[in-house]
C-alpha cells in the first residue's frame, strides 16, 4: 500500500481544521438567525397583546363593546402578517381579523418562551395565547395571536443551502491553499532530502547549512550533520583500518613467498629446508595472531562477545599472570609488583586476557632493572586496576588513539615484530566495553599508566 505524502497529510489537516471552523460558524449563525426571528415575532406579539388587554380592560378610554371591536380592528387590521382572534370558553368568536381563524386546528407544539408553532395549509405559524377580560364582563376570554412565518422559514432554509455550498467551496479552496502552504513550508525538508541523496563516500564532508533552516527543523538538521560527521569519521577509520590490514599482512606474506622462492630455486640439503620451515612458521604464527585478533574484534563490534557473570578476584588473576611473565621479566631485570585487593563482576577468561595484554605491553616498553607495578583499589561500586611502568612518555596527541586497531606510537610501525601486531590495546578496550567498564591511559613524569575501571562485586 502506497503511503500518503506529508504534503497531502498537512493539506488534509488544514482542510479539516477549516471545515470544522466553518461548520461550527454555520451552525452558530443558523441558531442565531432562528433565535433572532423568534425574538422579533415574540416581541411584536407581546406588544400587541399588551395593547389588546388595555383596550379590552377599558384603559384605552372606551367601555362600549362595539367601540372595543373598532379599536381592535384599528390596532390589528393593518398588519397583514399578523392575525388575531378572541373567543369565549365555549368557542364563540368575539373578534377576528379578516386573515385570521379562531384558533389553530392543527397539532400545536411548544416553541419556548411562551410561543406556539403549528402548520396548516402548507404554511407554518407561530403564535401566542393569553387570557383577557372584556370591560364590565365577568366571563374570561382567550386571545389568539399568530404570525405566518413561512417566508422566514424559507429564508432560513435558503441560508442553510448557501452555507453548505459555501462550505464545499471553502473546503476546495482550503485544500488548494493548504497544499501550496505545505509544499512551500516543506522546502527545507526537500533540501535535506536532496543533500542526503547526493551523499556518497567521496562527499561526506558536505554539511547542510543552518542559515536558512527554520527553527522547527534545526534539531533535525543538526542531528543529520552530526550523523554525517560520525559517518565521515567511521569511514576514515575504516579506510585506515583496511590500509593497516594490508600493511600488516604484507610483510609476513612477502617473507613467506621470498623464502619459498629462494628455497625452490635449486636443490638444497634437508637442514636448509628445515631451517626455512621454522622461519615460515614464525611468519605463519604472526598471521594467525593477527587474524585471531581481527576475528575477536569483529565479534566484539557485532555484540557477540558476551562475558560470563561471576565473581573474579583480580589479585589472584594478576598473581597467576606474574608467574607466567616472571621468566620474561627476569631476562631484562624487570620486577613485578602487585598491591591491593578487589573482586569484580565479570568473566575470568576475558579478564585474564585483558590484564595479560596490559602486562605484555608494559614489559615491552619498561627499561631494564625497573619495576612494573599493578595497583588494585576499591572506589565504591567500581574496582580500579592500574598497570604502571617507567619508560619513555607517550605524547599527548597519541593518547586518544592508543586503543585504535593497528595504531602504534612508533612511526616505524615496528615491522617484523612477530608478537606486536598492534591489536592488543584494541582488544583490551573491547573486553572492557563488554564488561560495561572504562579504560584510559595517562603518561607523564617518566611513567605510563593504564587504568581499568570495572563494576565491583556486590558486598556480602
Amino acid at each position: 500500500m502506497k503511503r500518503v505524502s506529508l504534503t497531502f497529510r498537512l493539506s488534509m489537516m488544514f482542510v479539516c481544521a477549516v471545515v470544522a471552523v466553518l461548520v461550527v460558524a454555520g451552525f452558530t449563525f443558523d441558531a442565531f438567525s432562528r433565535h433572532h426571528f423568534k425574538a422579533l415575532d415574540r416581541q411584536a406579539m407581546t406588544e400587541k397583546l399588551v395593547s389588546i388587554r388595555q383596550i379590552m380592560d377599558g384603559e384605552a378610554g372606551s367601555v362600549d363593546s362595539s367601540e372595543v371591536v373598532l379599536q381592535l380592528q384599528a390596532l390589528l387590521g393593518a398588519h397583514q402578517e399578523l392575525s388575531a382572534s378572541i373567543v369565549t370558553n365555549g368557542g364563540r368568536t368575539i373578534f377576528a381579523t379578516p386573515n385570521g381563524t379562531a384558533q389553530p386546528t392543527a397539532a400545536v407544539h411548544e416553541a419556548g418562551e411562551g410561543l406556539l408553532e403549528w402548520t396548516a395549509g402548507g404554511h407554518t405559524y407561530r403564535g401566542m395565547k393569553a387570557q383577557v377580560h372584556l370591560v364590565n364582563e365577568a366571563e374570561p376570554l382567550t386571545a389568539w395571536l399568530s404570525m405566518d412565518i413561512t417566508s422566514h422559514m424559507h429564508f432560513v432554509e435558503t441560508l442553510r443551502w448557501w452555507l453548505v455550498i459555501g462550505l464545499a467551496i471553502s473546503a476546495l479552496v482550503s485544500a488548494a491553499l493548504g497544499w501550496l502552504v505545505a509544499r512551500s513550508g516543506l522546502k527545507p525538508v526537500a533540501q535535506v532530502t536532496q543533500v542526503a541523496a547526493s551523499m556518497s563516500a567521496g562527499s561526506l564532508k558536505e554539511r547542510i547549512p543552518m542559515d536558512s533552516v527554520p527553527r522547527e527543523l534545526e534539531s533535525l538538521v543538526s542531528s543529520f550533520n552530526a550523523m554525517l560527521a560520525r559517518l565521515e569519521e567511521s569511514f576514515v577509520r575504516l579506510s585506515n583500518f583496511s590500509a593497516d590490514i594490508a600493511h600488516e599482512l604484507r610483510t609476513p606474506i612477502s617473507n613467506l613467498r621470498t623464502h619459498t622462492e629462494v628455497i625452490l630455486s635449486k636443490k638444497r640439503a634437508p637442514d636448509t629446508y628445515e631451517e626455512n620451515l621454522y622461519s615460515n612458521l614464525e611468519d605463519l604464527n604472526r598471521l594467525s595472531s593477527i587474524i585471531d585478533g581481527m576475528l575477536f574484534l569483529a565479534k566484539s563490534d557485532n555484540g557477540l562477545v558476551l562475558p560470563a557473570k561471576e565473581k573474579v578476584e583480580l589479585r589472584s588473576v594478576v598473581e597467576k599472570l606474574f608467574e607466567y611473565y616472571q621468566l620474561l621479566a627476569e631476562d631484562t631485570g624487570v620486577k613485578l609488583q602487585v598491591s591491593g585487593h578487589g573482586a569484580v563482576y565479570g568473566d575470568g577468561t576475558m579478564l585474564d586476557r585483558m590484564i595479560s595484554n596490559l602486562l605484555s605491553n608494559a614489559l615491552r616498553y619498561t627499561p631494564p632493572d625497573c619495576t612494573v607495578s599493578v595497583k588494585i583499589e576499591s572506589l565504591g561500586s567500581i574496582i580500579s586496576l592500574s598497570v604502571k611502568n617507567p619508560g619513555e612518555e607517550i605524547a599527548g596527541e597519541h593518547l586518544p588513539r592508543l586503543f585504535d586497531r593497528f595504531y602504534r606510537v612508533d612511526p616505524a610501525r615496528r615491522e617484523g615484530a612477530t608478537n606486536n601486531a598492534g591489536l592488543g590495546l584494541a582488544i583490551v578496550r573491547s573486553l572492557v566495553d563488554a564488561h560495561d567498564g572504562a579504560v584510559e591511559c595517562v603518561s607523564g613524569g617518566g611513567y605510563t599508566t593504564f587504568e581499568i575501571r570495572l563494576p565491583a562485586w556486590p558486598a556480602d
